[in-house]
Protein backbone atom coordinates (compact mmCIF):
# COMPACT_ATOMS: atom_id res chain seq x y z
CA UNK A 1 0.00 0.00 0.00
CA UNK A 2 1.26 3.48 -0.81
CA UNK A 3 1.69 6.05 2.04
CA UNK A 4 -1.24 8.00 0.62
CA UNK A 5 -3.42 4.91 0.56
CA UNK A 6 -2.44 4.04 4.16
CA UNK A 7 -3.53 7.49 5.24
CA UNK A 8 -6.78 7.20 3.31
CA UNK A 9 -7.37 3.75 4.79
CA UNK A 10 -6.85 5.07 8.31
CA UNK A 11 -9.25 7.95 7.74
CA UNK A 12 -11.74 5.57 6.14
CA UNK A 13 -11.47 3.20 9.10
CA UNK A 14 -12.41 5.96 11.53
CA UNK A 15 -15.31 6.95 9.29
CA UNK A 16 -16.49 3.35 9.02
CA UNK A 17 -16.31 2.80 12.78
CA UNK A 18 -18.24 5.99 13.39
CA UNK A 19 -20.93 4.84 10.98
CA UNK A 20 -21.15 1.44 12.64
CA UNK A 21 -21.50 3.04 16.05
CA UNK A 22 -24.80 4.57 14.98
CA UNK A 23 -26.60 1.89 12.94
CA UNK A 24 -29.97 3.55 13.29
CA UNK A 25 -28.81 6.48 11.20
CA UNK A 26 -28.70 6.56 7.44
CA UNK A 27 -25.52 4.97 6.10
CA UNK A 28 -23.68 6.06 2.98
CA UNK A 29 -21.49 3.08 2.09
CA UNK A 30 -18.16 3.99 0.51
CA UNK A 31 -17.24 2.22 -2.73
CA UNK A 32 -14.07 2.52 -4.83
CA UNK A 33 -13.29 2.31 -8.54
CA UNK A 34 -10.18 3.10 -10.58
CA UNK A 35 -12.15 4.26 -13.63
CA UNK A 36 -13.44 7.78 -14.44
CA UNK A 37 -16.88 9.09 -13.47
CA UNK A 38 -18.53 8.27 -16.80
CA UNK A 39 -17.26 4.68 -16.97
CA UNK A 40 -19.99 1.97 -17.01
CA UNK A 41 -18.85 0.34 -13.76
CA UNK A 42 -18.94 3.65 -11.88
CA UNK A 43 -22.33 4.58 -13.32
CA UNK A 44 -23.71 1.12 -12.53
CA UNK A 45 -22.74 1.34 -8.85
CA UNK A 46 -24.37 4.77 -8.68
CA UNK A 47 -27.48 3.18 -10.18
CA UNK A 48 -27.21 0.46 -7.52
CA UNK A 49 -27.13 3.21 -4.89
CA UNK A 50 -30.38 4.69 -6.20
CA UNK A 51 -32.02 1.27 -6.13
CA UNK A 52 -30.78 0.58 -2.61
CA UNK A 53 -31.93 3.98 -1.37
CA UNK A 54 -35.44 3.39 -2.70
CA UNK A 55 -35.57 -0.13 -1.23
CA UNK A 56 -34.51 1.11 2.22
CA UNK A 57 -36.57 4.33 2.20
CA UNK A 58 -33.43 6.42 2.09
CA UNK A 59 -31.66 4.66 4.96
CA UNK A 60 -28.79 3.28 2.88
CA UNK A 61 -26.96 4.56 -0.18
CA UNK A 62 -23.53 4.21 -1.80
CA UNK A 63 -20.96 6.89 -2.61
CA UNK A 64 -18.52 5.96 -5.37
CA UNK A 65 -14.96 7.25 -5.24
CA UNK A 66 -13.81 6.98 -8.87
CA UNK A 67 -10.52 7.70 -10.67
CA UNK A 68 -8.40 5.75 -8.14
CA UNK A 69 -9.21 8.36 -5.46
CA UNK A 70 -8.76 5.71 -2.75
CA UNK A 71 -5.85 3.89 -4.36
CA UNK A 72 -5.33 1.19 -6.96
CA UNK A 73 -7.27 -2.08 -6.99
CA UNK A 74 -4.84 -3.83 -4.65
CA UNK A 75 -5.19 -0.96 -2.17
CA UNK A 76 -8.99 -0.94 -2.26
CA UNK A 77 -9.20 -4.72 -1.87
CA UNK A 78 -7.13 -4.44 1.31
CA UNK A 79 -9.28 -1.57 2.59
CA UNK A 80 -12.46 -3.52 1.87
CA UNK A 81 -11.22 -6.58 3.72
CA UNK A 82 -10.37 -4.41 6.74
CA UNK A 83 -13.80 -2.79 6.65
CA UNK A 84 -12.36 0.67 5.97
CA UNK A 85 -14.28 0.54 2.70
CA UNK A 86 -17.71 -1.05 2.44
CA UNK A 87 -17.37 -2.02 -1.21
CA UNK A 88 -15.05 -2.02 -4.19
CA UNK A 89 -15.32 -2.78 -7.88
CA UNK A 90 -12.28 -4.64 -9.23
CA UNK A 91 -11.38 -6.78 -12.17
CA UNK A 92 -11.58 -10.44 -11.15
CA UNK A 93 -7.88 -10.94 -11.92
CA UNK A 94 -7.01 -8.79 -8.91
CA UNK A 95 -8.62 -11.49 -6.73
CA UNK A 96 -6.81 -14.46 -8.25
CA UNK A 97 -4.17 -14.66 -5.52
CA UNK A 98 -6.82 -14.28 -2.81
CA UNK A 99 -9.74 -16.47 -3.85
CA UNK A 100 -9.06 -19.63 -5.89
CA UNK A 101 -12.47 -19.76 -7.56
CA UNK A 102 -11.87 -16.40 -9.26
CA UNK A 103 -9.08 -17.97 -11.31
CA UNK A 104 -11.59 -19.85 -13.46
CA UNK A 105 -13.34 -16.90 -15.22
CA UNK A 106 -9.92 -15.33 -15.76
CA UNK A 107 -8.64 -18.27 -17.80
CA UNK A 108 -7.70 -17.46 -21.39
CA UNK A 109 -10.15 -18.26 -24.18
CA UNK A 110 -12.59 -19.81 -21.69
CA UNK A 111 -15.76 -18.08 -22.87
CA UNK A 112 -16.90 -18.64 -26.44
CA UNK A 113 -18.73 -15.31 -26.66
CA UNK A 114 -20.16 -12.49 -24.58
CA UNK A 115 -23.50 -14.30 -24.50
CA UNK A 116 -21.83 -17.49 -23.23
CA UNK A 117 -20.00 -15.55 -20.54
CA UNK A 118 -23.17 -13.81 -19.34
CA UNK A 119 -25.20 -17.03 -19.23
CA UNK A 120 -22.50 -18.82 -17.25
CA UNK A 121 -21.99 -16.07 -14.71
CA UNK A 122 -25.73 -15.45 -14.28
CA UNK A 123 -26.20 -19.10 -13.32
CA UNK A 124 -25.39 -21.06 -10.16
CA UNK A 125 -21.82 -21.24 -11.49
CA UNK A 126 -21.40 -17.52 -10.96
CA UNK A 127 -22.95 -17.71 -7.49
CA UNK A 128 -20.52 -20.47 -6.50
CA UNK A 129 -17.55 -18.36 -7.62
CA UNK A 130 -18.81 -15.35 -5.66
CA UNK A 131 -19.39 -17.46 -2.53
CA UNK A 132 -15.80 -18.71 -2.72
CA UNK A 133 -14.53 -15.28 -1.63
CA UNK A 134 -16.46 -15.20 1.65
CA UNK A 135 -13.83 -17.16 3.58
CA UNK A 136 -11.30 -14.46 2.64
CA UNK A 137 -13.39 -11.62 4.05
CA UNK A 138 -15.42 -10.60 1.02
CA UNK A 139 -19.09 -10.88 0.08
CA UNK A 140 -19.26 -11.32 -3.68
CA UNK A 141 -22.34 -9.43 -4.90
CA UNK A 142 -22.28 -9.55 -8.70
CA UNK A 143 -20.28 -9.70 -11.90
CA UNK A 144 -20.04 -6.85 -14.39
CA UNK A 145 -18.83 -7.11 -17.97
CA UNK A 146 -15.28 -6.21 -18.81
CA UNK A 147 -15.38 -6.96 -22.52
CA UNK A 148 -12.85 -8.93 -24.50
CA UNK A 149 -9.25 -8.01 -23.71
CA UNK A 150 -6.74 -7.70 -26.52
CA UNK A 151 -3.12 -6.59 -26.94
CA UNK A 152 -2.09 -3.12 -28.05
CA UNK A 153 1.41 -1.90 -28.77
CA UNK A 154 3.29 1.34 -29.28
CA UNK A 155 6.01 0.87 -31.87
CA UNK A 156 5.07 -2.12 -34.00
CA UNK A 157 1.87 -4.12 -34.45
CA UNK A 158 1.27 -7.69 -33.35
CA UNK A 159 -0.11 -9.54 -36.35
CA UNK A 160 1.13 -13.05 -35.53
CA UNK A 161 2.26 -14.94 -32.44
CA UNK A 162 5.88 -14.44 -33.51
CA UNK A 163 5.48 -10.65 -33.36
CA UNK A 164 4.85 -10.57 -29.62
CA UNK A 165 7.92 -12.62 -28.69
CA UNK A 166 10.14 -10.68 -26.26
CA UNK A 167 7.85 -7.65 -26.08
CA UNK A 168 7.38 -6.07 -22.64
CA UNK A 169 3.62 -6.14 -22.15
CA UNK A 170 1.95 -4.59 -19.09
CA UNK A 171 -0.36 -6.96 -17.28
CA UNK A 172 -2.49 -6.79 -14.15
CA UNK A 173 -0.81 -7.69 -10.87
CA UNK A 174 -1.79 -11.34 -11.09
CA UNK A 175 0.32 -14.50 -11.37
CA UNK A 176 -2.12 -15.95 -13.89
CA UNK A 177 -1.89 -12.87 -16.10
CA UNK A 178 1.88 -13.05 -16.06
CA UNK A 179 1.78 -16.69 -17.11
CA UNK A 180 -0.79 -15.98 -19.84
CA UNK A 181 1.40 -13.40 -21.59
CA UNK A 182 4.56 -15.42 -21.04
CA UNK A 183 2.85 -18.38 -22.74
CA UNK A 184 2.52 -16.13 -25.78
CA UNK A 185 6.25 -15.41 -25.61
CA UNK A 186 5.96 -11.89 -24.20
CA UNK A 187 7.86 -10.41 -21.26
CA UNK A 188 4.96 -9.82 -18.87
CA UNK A 189 5.33 -6.65 -16.79
CA UNK A 190 2.85 -6.22 -13.90
CA UNK A 191 1.93 -2.66 -12.89
CA UNK A 192 -1.10 -0.67 -11.68
CA UNK A 193 -3.48 0.58 -14.37
CA UNK A 194 -2.84 4.22 -13.54
CA UNK A 195 0.83 3.93 -14.49
CA UNK A 196 0.33 2.40 -17.93
CA UNK A 197 -0.03 5.55 -20.06
CA UNK A 198 3.32 6.94 -18.91
CA UNK A 199 4.98 3.52 -19.23
CA UNK A 200 3.83 3.26 -22.84
CA UNK A 201 4.80 6.84 -23.64
CA UNK A 202 8.30 6.52 -22.18
CA UNK A 203 8.96 3.06 -23.62
CA UNK A 204 9.10 1.38 -20.21
CA UNK A 205 6.74 -1.17 -21.76
CA UNK A 206 6.12 -1.99 -25.41
CA UNK A 207 2.42 -2.61 -25.00
CA UNK A 208 -0.46 -3.55 -22.77
CA UNK A 209 -3.73 -5.44 -22.99
CA UNK A 210 -7.27 -4.38 -22.19
CA UNK A 211 -10.75 -3.80 -23.59
CA UNK A 212 -11.85 -0.97 -25.88
CA UNK A 213 -13.39 1.28 -23.16
CA UNK A 214 -10.29 1.12 -20.93
CA UNK A 215 -8.00 1.64 -23.93
CA UNK A 216 -10.05 4.69 -24.89
CA UNK A 217 -10.90 6.24 -21.49
CA UNK A 218 -7.26 6.09 -20.33
CA UNK A 219 -6.17 7.70 -23.63
CA UNK A 220 -3.65 4.89 -24.08
CA UNK A 221 -4.57 4.74 -27.76
CA UNK A 222 -2.65 8.01 -28.14
CA UNK A 223 0.63 6.30 -27.28
CA UNK A 224 -0.10 2.72 -28.44
CA UNK A 225 -2.04 2.85 -31.69
CA UNK A 226 -1.82 -0.80 -32.77
CA UNK A 227 -4.73 -2.78 -31.28
CA UNK A 228 -4.50 -6.50 -32.10
CA UNK A 229 -7.76 -8.40 -31.54
CA UNK A 230 -6.45 -11.44 -29.69
CA UNK A 231 -9.55 -11.31 -27.45
CA UNK A 232 -7.69 -13.67 -25.14
CA UNK A 233 -9.87 -13.09 -22.09
CA UNK A 234 -13.35 -12.00 -21.03
CA UNK A 235 -12.40 -11.89 -17.35
CA UNK A 236 -15.29 -10.04 -15.69
CA UNK A 237 -15.42 -7.33 -13.07
CA UNK A 238 -16.52 -8.09 -9.49
CA UNK A 239 -18.50 -6.17 -6.92
CA UNK A 240 -17.12 -7.03 -3.48
CA UNK A 241 -18.59 -6.03 -0.13
CA UNK A 242 -16.63 -6.07 3.11
CA UNK A 243 -17.64 -9.03 5.27
CA UNK A 244 -16.73 -7.00 8.38
CA UNK A 245 -19.29 -4.38 7.43
CA UNK A 246 -21.75 -6.98 6.09
CA UNK A 247 -21.86 -8.82 9.39
CA UNK A 248 -23.08 -5.65 11.15
CA UNK A 249 -26.14 -5.46 8.90
CA UNK A 250 -29.52 -7.09 9.39
CA UNK A 251 -30.70 -9.92 7.07
CA UNK A 252 -33.16 -7.50 5.44
CA UNK A 253 -30.40 -4.97 4.80
CA UNK A 254 -28.16 -7.66 3.34
CA UNK A 255 -31.01 -8.84 1.11
CA UNK A 256 -31.60 -5.29 -0.13
CA UNK A 257 -27.92 -4.83 -0.99
CA UNK A 258 -27.76 -8.14 -2.87
CA UNK A 259 -30.92 -7.31 -4.79
CA UNK A 260 -29.68 -3.83 -5.72
CA UNK A 261 -26.37 -5.28 -6.92
CA UNK A 262 -28.04 -7.92 -9.06
CA UNK A 263 -30.45 -5.36 -10.49
CA UNK A 264 -27.55 -3.12 -11.50
CA UNK A 265 -26.03 -5.84 -13.71
CA UNK A 266 -28.53 -5.39 -16.54
CA UNK A 267 -28.08 -1.63 -16.39
CA UNK A 268 -24.30 -2.00 -16.50
CA UNK A 269 -24.46 -4.34 -19.51
CA UNK A 270 -26.60 -1.87 -21.45
CA UNK A 271 -24.12 0.89 -20.69
CA UNK A 272 -21.23 -1.43 -21.50
CA UNK A 273 -22.52 -2.41 -24.93
CA UNK A 274 -23.13 1.25 -25.80
CA UNK A 275 -19.75 2.31 -24.44
CA UNK A 276 -17.86 -0.44 -26.24
CA UNK A 277 -19.25 0.67 -29.61
CA UNK A 278 -18.58 4.32 -28.80
CA UNK A 279 -15.03 3.61 -27.61
CA UNK A 280 -14.20 1.59 -30.72
CA UNK A 281 -15.35 4.46 -32.91
CA UNK A 282 -13.37 6.95 -30.80
CA UNK A 283 -10.06 5.09 -30.93
CA UNK A 284 -10.42 4.56 -34.66
CA UNK A 285 -11.06 8.29 -35.09
CA UNK A 286 -8.01 8.93 -32.90
CA UNK A 287 -5.75 7.00 -35.25
CA UNK A 288 -5.75 3.51 -33.71
CA UNK A 289 -5.35 0.61 -36.12
CA UNK A 290 -7.56 -2.40 -35.31
CA UNK A 291 -5.77 -5.57 -36.40
CA UNK A 292 -7.38 -8.97 -36.92
CA UNK A 293 -5.21 -11.89 -35.79
CA UNK A 294 -5.36 -15.67 -35.95
CA UNK A 295 -6.71 -16.40 -32.47
CA UNK A 296 -6.19 -20.13 -32.88
CA UNK A 297 -2.42 -19.71 -32.83
CA UNK A 298 -2.64 -17.80 -29.53
CA UNK A 299 -5.19 -20.19 -28.01
CA UNK A 300 -2.98 -23.17 -28.76
CA UNK A 301 -0.28 -21.75 -26.46
CA UNK A 302 -2.52 -21.81 -23.39
CA UNK A 303 -2.29 -25.46 -22.27
CA UNK A 304 0.61 -24.76 -19.83
CA UNK A 305 -1.47 -21.99 -18.22
CA UNK A 306 -4.42 -24.34 -17.65
CA UNK A 307 -2.11 -27.06 -16.32
CA UNK A 308 -0.46 -24.66 -13.87
CA UNK A 309 -3.52 -22.94 -12.43
CA UNK A 310 -6.29 -25.52 -12.64
CA UNK A 311 -4.99 -28.39 -10.53
CA UNK A 312 -7.76 -28.52 -7.94
CA UNK A 313 -10.79 -30.70 -8.75
CA UNK A 314 -13.22 -27.92 -7.73
CA UNK A 315 -11.68 -25.56 -10.32
CA UNK A 316 -11.67 -28.18 -13.07
CA UNK A 317 -15.32 -28.87 -12.29
CA UNK A 318 -16.18 -25.18 -12.67
CA UNK A 319 -14.48 -25.12 -16.09
CA UNK A 320 -16.45 -28.22 -17.09
CA UNK A 321 -19.73 -26.62 -16.01
CA UNK A 322 -18.92 -23.44 -17.93
CA UNK A 323 -18.08 -25.41 -21.07
CA UNK A 324 -21.44 -27.16 -20.82
CA UNK A 325 -23.42 -23.91 -20.78
CA UNK A 326 -25.24 -23.48 -24.08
Amino acid sequence: MTPRSRLLAAVAAVTALAALAAPAQATEFRSADIHPDDYPTVMAVRHMSETLSKATNGKHSIKVYAKSALGNEKDTIEQTKLGALAMTRVNIAAMNNICDETIVPTMPFLFRSTDHMRKALDSAIGDDILKGCEAQGFIGLAFYDSGARSIYTAKKPVRTLADIKGMKIRVQQSDLWVSLLEAMGANATPMPFGEVYTALKTGLVDGAENNYPSYESSRQFEVAKYYSKTEHSMAPEMLLFSKRVWDTLSPDEQKAIRAAAKESVGYMRKLWDEREAKSLAAVKAGGAEIIEVDKTAFRNQMKPVYNKFLREPKLLELVKRINEVQ
